[in-house]
C-alpha cells in the first residue's frame, strides 16, 4: 500500500516531468513486404534503464496495453493481431495489485498485413503504456503511414472463356462497380470531414481559409481585449487562497500543530543552559528568531519547488488535455479516495521511515542554515500523512487552471504552514494560549476525508462525460453525495466514529459513552445536514446553484420536473449553426465549453438560467455550444497547421478545441463569443464572470451592432 501511495504522488509531480524530459521509450517504425500478397509492420522500441513497456496483453484494471489502431486502410486488410517478437515477463505489480506483462530494454511487436493487390495504403498509430518502480507516463501514441503497389492476384489476370465463365467478367464489373462506389463514399466521408475542419481552416499545404473559419483574432484585439488578463489575475488570487486555506487546514492537523510548541521552544532555547547569563540567554533568543524565521522560509521554498516541479511537467498546450484526460482523472479519482480513506481511519499514509530518518540525522549533525533548512525538510516528511492528502486535493484543483498555478496554490500553501512558527518565535507568549492538542484535531482529519471522497467524484465524473461511459449520472452523483454530507453530519453529531477516534474517560477511568456534543461540532453538523437536505430537490432535476460546478451537466439527468427551464442549445456543430443563421438572417453566440470545466457550470447555473438572458440566446441568437474536450472520433483524422506545426485532428473536442485557437487565438474555457453569420465578431469576448447584468449588456451590445450592419 506504501509504494502505491508513493506511486500516485510522485506521478503528480516527478513522475509525468521526467517522463516528459527523459522520453524513456523511443519507437521506430518500418514495413516490409515479405512477398507479393503480404507484408510486416515492424515496431521496434527500445526502453530506458528501469522503465518497462507493458505487452499486448489486457489485464482487467491493469496498465495501457500495447495496441495497434488502424485509421485508414484501402488495398490490404490485417492479418491477426499484433504480436510480440518474444514472450513478455510476467510479475505481479503492487501498482495495479495484479499480474502484469511487459519488457525490459527492447521489445518488438509485429503486424501482418495482406496485400489485395494494386494500391494500397496504411494509416494508423501504435499506443503504449510503460511504467518503472516509481511512476508511470500517460499512454503515448506513435503515428505511421504506408502505401505502395503490389501485383494483382493472378486469378484477376485471366481472360473469362466460356460460358461459365463468362460470368465472372460482370462479377468483377459488379466488384468494380462497389468499389468504385465505396471510392466515392470515402472521398465524400473525406470531403465531409475536410470540410468541417480543413476545408474552412489552415489546412496543411493549402492556402489560409476564408469565411467562418478565418481568423477573427485582430478583429477581438480591436474591441479592446484587455478583459482576460483580469480573469486570469483573479483566477490567479483565487488559487492563492485555496492553498492559503489548506495550509491553515493542515496546521491544525495531528502531524502538525503538536509540532509547533516543539520546534519553537527548540530554537529559543538552543544553545543555553540553566547557567547560562542573561547576556547568553538574550543572544540565544536572537539566534532562535533567526532560525525560526528561516524555517519558515525554507518551509516555502520547498513547496514552492513543488509547484515548480509540476508547472514544469505540465506545459501550457498540455493543461486542457489533461483536465478530461481519462487516465489523468481516474488516477486523481482514486488518490483522492485513498486519501479519503486514509483520513476517516482506514489505514495510515506515511512515506518510508529511513527517510524521515536520514533527513532527520543530517539536521543534526548540520549547523547554520543547512541544519535549519533540512529541518524544515523533516516537518515536510513527517507531517506528509496529514499534508500529503491536503497537497494532493490543492494540486489536482490548480493544475489544470493556470500554467502558474502549482507555484502560486503551493506558495499559498507553505506561506498558511509557515507563519505561525515565526510569529510564536516572534512572540513566545502566544504559545500560552495557543489550543492544546486533543481529539478535536481527529474531527478535521474526518470532516477532510470526507470532503476528498466527495470531490472524488468530480474526477471520475469528468472521464465519464469526455468519454461517454455514462457510469455516473447527475442522480447518482447527487445521491452519493447526499449521502456523505448525511453521515458527516452523524459523524460530528456523535452517532457515529471511527478507528481514530479517542475514547474520553470520566474521573474513575470508565469510557464516557454518551459524552456532550461541542457547540462548533453542533453548528458544523447542522451545516452538514442542511447541506443534504438542499440537495434532496436535484434528485428531481432543480438547479442546485451551490453544487452546479462539481455535479454532472442536467443533460445527463433521467427525470427532471424543472426541464423547461433550462438553456438549451440549438446546434453543437459549427458549421450547421452558421449555415442555419445565414438562412434565417440572425447573430450567433458560439460558446465554447468543456464537460471538465467547473467555471462554465457556474456559469450555466447562475447566468444561462436568468429569464432576460435566457430569451435573448435562445430567441435572438442562435447558440452554438461545442465542447472542446468531446472524445467522440471524426470519421476521418485530419491535418492542420498549429502554430506552425502540423496536428491530427482525431476528435470532435480536437477539432473545437483548433476551432477556438486557430480563430480567436484562445484556449480557456468558458469562452463566449458573438458573430454575425459570416464569422465576424460584433463584441469582445466574454469569459467567466457571474454578473448576470454584465452578461445581459453584452447580449444587447452584440444585438445592436447586428443591426446596424
Amino acid at each position: 500500500m506504501r509504494k502505491l501511495l508513493l506511486a500516485i504522488m510522485l506521478l503528480c509531480g516527478l513522475g509525468i516531468a521526467n517522463a516528459q524530459f527523459m522520453q524513456p521509450i523511443k519507437v521506430s517504425v518500418k514495413c516490409d513486404k515479405s512477398s507479393d500478397t503480404e507484408a510486416v509492420i515492424t515496431f521496434s522500441a527500445t526502453i530506458s534503464d528501469g522503465w518497462h513497456m507493458y505487452s499486448t496483453n489486457v489485464v482487467p484494471d491493469g496498465p495501457t496495453p500495447t495496441t495497434i489502431n488502424i485509421e485508414k486502410i484501402s488495398g490490404a486488410k490485417l492479418d491477426g493481431a499484433l504480436a510480440p517478437s518474444k514472450a513478455p515477463i510476467k510479475k505481479y505489480e503492487e501498482m495495479f495489485g495484479t499480474d502484469v506483462y511487459f519488457f525490459e530494454n527492447t521489445a518488438t511487436f509485429t503486424q501482418k498485413v495482406k496485400l489485395l493487390g494494386g494500391k494500397y495504403e496504411i494509416e494508423g498509430y501504435l499506443e503504449y503504456g510503460a511504467c518503472n518502480d516509481e511512476n508511470c507516463i500517460p499512454p503515448t501514441a506513435v503515428d505511421f503511414k504506408f502505401d505502395g503497389e503490389a501485383p494483382m492476384p493472378k486469378a484477376q489476370e485471366k481472360k473469362p472463356e466460356g460460358k461459365e465463365e463468362a460470368k465472372a467478367p460482370a462479377a468483377e464489373e459488379t466488384k468494380a462497380e462497389d468499389a468504385e462506389a465505396e471510392k466515392v463514399d470515402v472521398a465524400e466521408e473525406t470531403a465531409e470531414a475536410a470540410d468541417t475542419v480543413a476545408a474552412e481552416a489552415d489546412v496543411a499545404g493549402s492556402e489560409p481559409a476564408e469565411g467562418i473559419w478565418a481568423p477573427v483574432i485582430d478583429q477581438l484585439k480591436a474591441f479592446d481585449e484587455g478583459g482576460n488578463s483580469n480573469a486570469a489575475d483573479s483566477s490567479l488570487w483565487t488559487i492563492f487562497i485555496l492553498g492559503f486555506v489548506g495550509g491553515l487546514i493542515a496546521l491544525v492537523t495531528p502531524c502538525v500543530w503538536p509540532i509547533i510548541p516543539m520546534t519553537v521552544s527548540f530554537f529559543l532555547k538552543r544553545g543555553t543552559t540553566r547557567k547560562s547569563t542573561e547576556e547568553e540567554k538574550a543572544a540565544a533568543k536572537k539566534r532562535g528568531i533567526r532560525d525560526a524565521m528561516l524555517y519558515g522560509v525554507s518551509i516555502v521554498v520547498i513547496y514552492v519547488a513543488l509547484g515548480i516541479i509540476i508547472t514544469a511537467a505540465f506545459g501550457a498546450s498540455a493543461l486542457n488535455d489533461l483536465a478530461t484526460n481519462a487516465v489523468f482523472n481516474i488516477i486523481f479519482f482514486l488518490m483522492l479516495v485513498l486519501f479519503g480513506v486514509s483520513f476517516i481511519g482506514g489505514f495510515e499514509i506515511a512515506l518510508p521511515s529511513k527517510w524521515n530518518t536520514a533527513v532527520d540525522s543530517k539536521a543534526n549533525s548540520t549547523t547554520g542554515l543547512l541544519s535549519v533548512f533540512l529541518m524544515a525538510f523533516t516537518l515536510v516528511l513527517v507531517s506528509f500523512s496529514c499534508t500529503g492528502p491536503i497537497i494532493g486535493f490543492l494540486l489536482v484543483q490548480v493544475v489544470t487552471s493556470s500554467l502558474v498555478g502549482p507555484i502560486v496554490g503551493m506558495f499559498g500553501f507553505a506561506l498558511a504552514l509557515a507563519l505561525p512558527f515565526t510569529l510564536f518565535a516572534l512572540f513566545p507568549q502566544m504559545l500560552n494560549s495557543a489550543p492544546k492538542s486533543g481529539n478535536w484535531m481527529n474531527v478535521v482529519k474526518v470532516t477532510l476525508g470526507f470532503v476528498e471522497l466527495a470531490f472524488a467524484l468530480k474526477f471520475f465524473s469528468v472521464a465519464d462525460l469526455a468519454y461517454g461511459w455514462g457510469l455516473l449520472d447527475r442522480e447518482t452523483f447527487l445521491a452519493l453525495w447526499i449521502a456523505m454530507a448525511a453521515l458527516l453530519g452523524a459523524y460530528l453529531i456523535g452517532w457515529i466514529r471511527f478507528p481514530h477516534d479517542e475514547d474520553e474517560y470520566d474521573e474513575e477511568g470508565n469510557v464516557i459513552v454518551n459524552h456532550k456534543t461541542s457547540i462548533p461540532r453542533f453548528m458544523l453538523a447542522l451545516i452538514s445536514f442542511a447541506f443534504a437536505i438542499y440537495m434532496v430537490p436535484g434528485l428531481w432535476g432543480a438547479p442546485l446553484k451551490a453544487v452546479s460546478a462539481f455535479a454532472p451537466p442536467m443533460k445527463t439527468q433521467d427525470f427532471n420536473l424543472y426541464e423547461d427551464n433550462e438553456v438549451k442549445p440549438m446546434f453543437t456543430d459549427y458549421e450547421e449553426g452558421m449555415r442555419y443563421a445565414k438562412e434565417k438572417g440572425l447573430p450567433v453566440m458560439v460558446d465554447f465549453t468543456g464537460y471538465g470545466c467547473v467555471n462554465c457550470r457556474e456559469m450555466e447555473a447562475a447566468v444561462f438560467v436568468d429569464p432576460a438572458v435566457a430569451e435573448i440566446m435562445t430567441e435572438k441568437y442562435v447558440l452554438i455550444q461545442l465542447y472542446v474536450d468531446d472524445k467522440t472520433k471524426l470519421p476521418e483524422p485530419v491535418i492542420v497547421n498549429d502554430a506552425g506545426s502540423q496536428r491530427k485532428l482525431r476528435s470532435v473536442g480536437d477539432k473545437w478545441s483548433y476551432l477556438q485557437s486557430s480563430k480567436f487565438g484562445a484556449t480557456a474555457q468558458p469562452f463566449y463569443v458573438l458573430l454575425d453569420a459570416d464569422g465576424n465578431v460584433l463584441e469582445k469576448s466574454y469569459s467567466y464572470d457571474e454578473d448576470v447584468q454584465k452578461f445581459h449588456a453584452w447580449l444587447n451590445s452584440g444585438l445592436a451592432r447586428f443591426a446596424a450592419k
